[in-house]
């Protein structure tokens, strides 16, 4: 039952807030939230309708899509089905770094920079307009709305991006007293850290959580080393994003916390793209966002198929992502969900191409088949697996003084017959692994290229 602070928050505070910053939050919520339950045919017309109002405005106002359009003779306002994306080429970081200004609008409205954490890599800028910023808030309210919790319910934040972090002035501070927000900065792990995030989440009850999986995991088993009860404060959901999210992680942060764990997938660049429902469907947010599935040369996969994850976001008239080729690997799902919402389904999300391995014979496989080795052991505490090359692989541990000199060989053998036993595996007690500079964690980096988005299913 919503309770009145929350009903004032959600119904009154925070969609003035919204509107002293002119976005059109609110009224998106409102219609996305009749528009889930329409049938598969109804959403994609309007995908279809939004796609070309979207390539007519960019195909004049934007210098790369007009130069691109020119240059392929593609008419933006012939567009009648999904499938005529596929004459535009897809849209790579390095090309957004090239023609960054050239891809701003020419009458752009309340255009923000932006950049991702470069986890991967080089960080990533770009821009972001009030029409995105409405739509993708929109997208995540709707969604929180499914659990049963709402803007103005107490939640708890661990995050770990330096644009949040950093914003922490006093405007800042007081909407998130108002919405009864607190953030935990994800940067640091330490015992003491873990001490004061546990301390506070008690403290403050939340109704909700948010946060990295492996923040809220690294926080749960904490917690229950300390032999504190986490699942007595009435906390009813836990959302989780931006990194994969592992069965072992969905158990602990469920068990411990006792609540539903819900699992998000989107980026600051490629924006809200799904989130799970109570009935377990991870629902594209169809209205926005167009999502298609390629294999290493670009070629559109059917559903069931694993490949990279493309975006064509319908409300980024002012800085385009069209086509953008997001370095995620997914299956489209071929079931509705049980729910009754028509909004098509993720069936899985593998996670990055660089979250694959490859063995020294050409055999691509999931991080996950390396990741199983060491999760296992007892006395592992945290790990981080990097494939610098085919022959070369390294493992950092943090483990306790319970594990004994058989270890390494242990983690050598076993590694080695799944990369080759010719491969040199390089295994380092470490006293802690930082996180990335966003804050996120990662259990597998590879640096070599896998083509993982082409050869899954094979």
């Amino acid at each position: 039952m919503t309770g009145l602070y929350t009903a004032i928050t959600s119904g009154l505070v925070f969609p003035l807030h919204e509107r002293l910053k002119r976005h059109a939050t609110v009224a998106v919520r409102r219609g996305l939230e009749q528009s889930q339950w329409w049938p598969a045919e109804r959403l994609q017309a309007l995908q279809v309708e939004r796609l070309r109002a979207l390539l007519t405005d960019v195909g004049v106002q934007v210098p790369y899509y007009r130069e691109l359009f020119a240059a392929r003779g593609f008419d933006p306002q012939a567009v009648r089905s999904l499938t005529d994306l596929q004459q535009l080429p897809l849209l790579t970081k390095p090309l957004i770094r090239a023609n960054t200004e050239r891809l701003k609008h020419a009458q752009p409205a309340g255009l923000a920079r932006f950049n991702t954490g470069g986890s991967s890599g080089e960080p990533l800028i770009f821009f972001i307009g009030r029409e995105r910023v409405s739509h993708d808030v929109a997208a995540k309210w709707r969604a929180t709305r499914w659990w049963g919790v709402d803007i103005g319910d107490p939640e708890m934040v661990v995050w770990g991006s330096p644009i949040e972090l950093g914003a922490q002035d006093r405007v800042r501070a007081l909407r998130d007293k108002l919405l009864r927000t607190e953030l935990l900065p994800a940067f640091e792990m330490s015992e003491a850290k873990l001490d004061g995030f546990v301390a506070a989440i008690r403290r403050q009850r939340p109704r909700m959580l948010f946060g990295y999986p492996s923040a809220l995991t690294h926080i749960a088993r904490h917690a229950q080393q300390r032999g504190q009860r986490m699942d007595d404060l009435g906390i009813r959901v836990a959302f989780v994003t931006s990194e994969r999210l592992y069965d072992d992680q969905r158990a602990a942060i469920s068990g411990v916390f006792g609540c539903k764990v819900a699992n998000g997938y989107g980026g600051r660049d490629a924006g809200f793209i799904a989130h799970e429902c109570p009935e377990g469907g991870m629902h594209l947010t169809a209205e926005d966002i167009i999502v298609e599935i390629v294999d290493r040369d670009g070629r559109v996969l059917p559903p069931g198929e694993a490949g990279e994850v493309v975006v064509t976001h319908l409300a980024t008239r002012d800085f385009p992502f069209v086509r953008y080729a997001t370095g995620d690997v997914a299956v489209l799902g071929t079931q509705p969900c049980a729910c009754g919402r028509g909004l098509p389904c993720l069936e899985r999300i593998e996670g990055r191409t660089t979250d694959f391995v490859m063995a020294a014979d050409g055999t691509v496989m999931h991080g996950l088949a390396l990741v199983y080795v060491l999760r296992d052991l007892p006395g592992v505490r945290q790990f981080k697996i990097v494939q610098e090359t085919l022959q070369r692989t390294r493992v950092l541990a943090v483990v306790d003084d319970s594990v004994g000199p058989g270890f390494e060989p242990h983690v050598i053998s076993r590694f080695q017959r799944r990369l080759g036993e010719g491969v040199q595996v390089q295994v380092e007690r470490v006293a802690a692994i930082a996180p990335e500079k966003s804050g996120k964690f990662r259990y597998v980096v590879s640096l070599i290229s896998t083509g993982a988005e082409q050869t899954l299913n094979r």
